[in-house]
């Protein structure tokens, strides 16, 4: 369950660090019972970005099927794949 805190929790740093690495989700910050801010570690923001850019490259295809409705063979695809990044 995602933490809510207050802006003036921020004051201090290592707890609200410690927070943010051990539970490896986003905290958001409240500044006069609004949201503000999230704050999260370094390794919760690569593994977000990472998931909207796999998210991006399936609408990508999704999007693509629905305009040529043109499939490739998996066993071809994978096949050309090998090639290309292993030689």
């Amino acid at each position: 369950m995602p933490q809510i805190r207050p802006i003036t929790d921020l004051r201090n740093t290592t707890e609200i660090s410690d927070i943010c690495h051990a539970k490896r989700e986003p905290i958001f910050i409240t500044k006069n019972g609004y949201g503000d801010l999230v704050v999260m570690s370094i390794e919760a923001y690569e593994d977000l970005i990472e998931t909207a850019s796999i998210d991006a490259a399936i609408g990508k295809a999704e999007s693509e099927y629905m305009r040529t409705h043109e499939s490739h063979d998996a066993r071809a695809a994978l096949a050309s794949l090998r090639r290309k990044h292993f030689g």
